[in-house]
This record gives structure tokens, sequence and C-alpha cells, in this order.
């Protein structure tokens, strides 16, 4: 699928999500219909590398319904990511698969999970509890990041969707991205090979070497994907606002005019959210291409390249979080108060957008440009930077 064909199918994909998303999202189920949308659509299997295609494909179908963009973009991420670690053959037979069976990925990587790994006979077993686990309750494959039971290391390793002993518990019914599944995951003595084993990194590894600096990068990349996925979101919520304005919405008496497209107020309203969004774009797309930039230096990057590449993407993280909360409660100013009926639906979009600003606070992205322009020091490397 060239980038082209992908850009349209994630267009008509969007088109279908649009039809039925306020009740999919207040049915709350699980996203198997959806995840076989994707499927018959091909997006599943577009080049996980190319950044460019794969952010903007994230951004259309994030402006449809976040919680199927957000999976989608984790979907790519993860395929991306694994190419970083040890076991390339895996990674080639997963990715060949992934393109054949249109196969869905999605990972447990979450800092603070328990998730341990054992050698047992000729394998591992994986055992404990993970949280936030977006899309695996749905997913063909899944990465699970793993500490050694002595340890001494941390492991990646992939498993089936369906695993013995894998488990989803019924727990993710939150304000928002209800669609993502992103609850719980069990694992009770999860068999895998060692041969399943993507990668292994040793606690104490240093932090100045080649591979860890380039593998600093998932970081990074899972704040880029974001940030398109907030503003896709923000697209959504203006569409679906402006739409209602010009079809539903009722002048305010005291504006003497017969219709509320007319109000120059509302007019001047959308017009500062599609200037503010405009900008918002430009910046995920330039923390876009700072990521593909830096991830195309392979071990050769040096610090300052990351750090580049990270002040890009804080930027546009801290503007289209704060954009995402501002307009979808701002669009209500402009649709009035019948538009917060249930069958509207408008409310989907500020509950994502606050669902999803609270993944990592934004406050800490805005302290790392302050920090470099202040002393010149680039963004900490962390789980979130």
């Amino acid at each position: 699928m060239t980038p082209a064909e992908a850009i349209e199918a994630a267009r008509a994909v969007a088109a279908r999500l649009r039809e039925d998303a306020v009740a999919r999202d207040r049915a709350n189920q699980p996203p198997r219909a959806e995840i076989a949308l994707l499927r018959e659509s091909g997006l599943l299997a577009v080049d996980p590398d190319d950044h460019a295609t794969t952010h903007t494909v994230t951004r259309i179908v994030s402006a449809a319904d976040a919680s199927i963009g957000h999976i989608l973009g984790y979907h790519y991420l993860h395929l991306w990511r694994v190419a970083l670690y040890d076991n390339a053959e895996l990674v080639r037979t997963l990715r060949q698969e992934v393109v054949e069976d249109r196969l869905f990925v999605a990972a447990v990587s979450n800092p603070r999970n328990t998730v341990r790994t054992t050698l047992s006979g000729d394998g591992l077993t994986v055992s404990g509890r993970g949280a936030f686990a977006t899309g695996c309750a749905v997913a063909d494959r899944l990465f699970v990041s793993a500490s050694r039971d002595d340890g001494t290391a941390h492991l990646v390793v992939l498993l089936r969707g369906g695993a013995h002993g894998l488990s989803h518990p019924p727990d993710w019914d939150n304000l928002g991205q209800r669609l993502t599944t992103s609850g719980s995951i069990v694992f009770d003595d999860v068999r895998a090979g060692l041969g399943d084993v993507v990668g292994t990194f040793p606690v104490d590894e240093d932090a100045t070497s080649p591979r860890w600096l380039r593998l600093s990068l998932v970081a990074l990349a899972f704040q880029a994907v974001l940030t398109q996925i907030l503003v896709g979101l923000v697209e959504g919520a203006i569409d679906e606002a402006a739409r209602y304005t010009r079809e539903h919405s009722r002048p305010w008496p005291a504006s003497g005019l017969d219709r509320a497209v007319d109000d120059p107020h509302v007019l001047a309203g959308y017009g500062e959210l599609a200037a503010t969004l405009r900008a918002a774009r430009l910046l995920a797309d330039d923390a876009t291409r700072a990521f593909a930039e830096a991830d195309a230096r392979g071990l050769e990057l040096t610090p300052a390249e990351r750090g580049r590449a990270a002040r890009a993407i804080s930027a546009g993280k801290v503007v289209a979080t704060r954009l995402a909360t501002e307009a979808t409660n701002r669009v209500f100013e402009f649709t009035g108060a019948r538009s917060t009926a249930r069958s509207a639906g408008l409310d989907r979009f500020w509950r994502d957008a606050r669902t999803l600003t609270l993944h990592d606070p934004v406050v800490y992205k805005a302290r790392e440009l302050g920090t470099f322009l202040l002393t010149g020091e680039d963004p900490p490397v962390t789980a979130y930077s």
C-alpha cells in the first residue's frame, strides 16, 4: 500500500467510524468490529517505519474516533520499536505475518507494571499484572515488557493473543477513550519459548551506549503519536460542532440575527479555534519529522540530536494538549444548550481529550522546554521523555 493509498483508506475508515461513533462510545464494548474494519481496509499493513504516513493515518482516524486512532497508532509504534531489539528473525517473521494475515499488535509496557519472567525448562513463563494495556484484549499478538525474576535484566516477549493463562479483567470503564480496552491484563504462568524473546536489556546497561540512546527513542515515539491523536481529536470536534451549528443551532435572541452562523461571536470563536488548530497541526507534523530524522540516524544518533527531537515533540505535545481541552470545551459555546443532549454526542470529544491529556502531566513537557531555554539542558531520558 502506497502512502497515498493508505491516506485514502484512512479517510474511508474514518467516514465509516463517524457514522455510529456516538452509539459505539455509549455501548463501551471491546472494539472487535473496529479491528475487523482496520483489517479489511489494509491499514494494519502500512509500513511502520514510514512515520509520516502512519502518523497521518493515525490523525485521520482519530478525528472520527480517538479510541480507534489510539490503538491503530500504537499498533504502528509497537511494530516499529521491536525492530530496535535483538531478535531480527522474529521481527521479520512478525512483520511478514502482519502484512499477509493483517494481524493487530498491541503491547504491555507501562513502566509501573509488575510483570516477571521465569526460566522454565526450554522456555519461560510470564506472571504478574499490568495496567493500561491499550488494545491488548483484542490483539492477535502482544509484546510484554517484563523483569527477569532474578532482577538482572528486563525482557520484551512476544505472546499470542488468547494464550493460556492470559486474561483481561473487564475493568475499563473510564470517562473517555472507552473503546481502547485500556484496562488490566493478568499473566498466570503464560508459557513462551526462548525464541519469543524480542530483546533483553541488563538493568545496569551503559546509559551512554549507542544502543541505549537509540532505544530511548521509544519514549519519544509515544509522545509524538499521542500528539497526533490529540490534534486529530480536535479536528473531529471542530468539524462535528461546525456541522451542528450549521444544521441545528439557533441564534441568540439578543443577536438580532436569523441564523447562528451569522453571529460574529460564533464566527470569531470558530476562527480562533481553526487558527490554533492549524498551529497545532504544524507543530505535530514538525514533531513527526524530528522524530523520523532521529530514527534515521540509527546507532549514530547523538545526545544533541535526540535532544532536538525531544524538544520538538514536547512543543507539539504542550500545544496539542492545551488545545484539546480548550477546543472540546469551547465548542459548546458555539453550538448552544441543545447540543448537550446525549444524542448529539459532542461530549465524547471532551471526555476523550480529558482522558488522553492525563496520560502524563503536560506541565513536565513545558518544564523541559523552559529548562532548555534558560539553561541549555536537554530533556532528560525517561519513560515519558
